[in-house]
């Protein structure tokens, strides 16, 4: 059987494509391995160190830098670290009356077991407020000095001696709907 004429032709141009993917190849790797380190880590050596490893030993380097690297990425740390802050607050959320320990929900203004005085109602604006707070976040008022030293607190359900709370006005000065009293 007789070889082609031009065998050396085919056999550079093959030579010719193979070179190009491995040199392709080779970058891509070392590309590849700077996105994901950069991903993982802000250490600067660790980079440098990882990039090294697989520009110098190929794709040995890799399949080391794979056993190697942190198992997970920097935007996945911040993620989790949210939630976990999300669930922090949710729990230092008081869901519970620090008096008595019944479950309340957050809109209650006095715990329906205890009669504790969980929250304040804004004489500006009739938001509620945490009785800690010294002004409404809401319309920036600040509180009354004497609301500080007597907070208002039901003594009994039955004819109630003290109001819940002072009747709150809507903006235009009307009485809000179920506070017969206005102000």
């Amino acid at each position: 059987m007789p070889l082609p004429a031009n065998l050396n032709v085919y056999i550079s141009a093959f030579l010719f494509i193979m070179g190009a993917y491995l040199v392709a190849l080779y970058a891509g790797l070392i590309v590849w391995t700077a996105r994901d380190i950069r991903a993982r880590s802000r250490d600067l050596l660790a980079q440098i160190m990882a990039i090294l490893l697989v520009a110098v030993f190929n794709v040995p380097g890799l399949i080391i830098y794979l056993l190697m690297r942190p198992h997970s990425k920097l935007a996945e740390e911040y993620e989790r670290s949210l939630v976990e802050e999300a669930v922090l607050h949710d729990l230092e959320e008081r869901r519970t009356c620090p008096e008595c320990q019944h479950h309340v929900e957050p809109d209650f203004i006095i715990c329906p077991y205890c009669l504790h005085q969980l929250k304040l109602r804004c004489e500006g604006c009739g938001r509620l407020l945490n009785p800690t707070w010294q002004v409404c976040p809401y319309c920036g008022r600040f509180r009354d000095k004497a609301e500080e030293s007597h907070p208002q607190r039901a003594e009994t359900l039955s004819g109630l001696e003290e109001p819940l709370a002072e009747p709150a006005l809507a903006p235009e000065g009307r009485t809000i709907p179920g506070n017969p009293n206005p102000s």
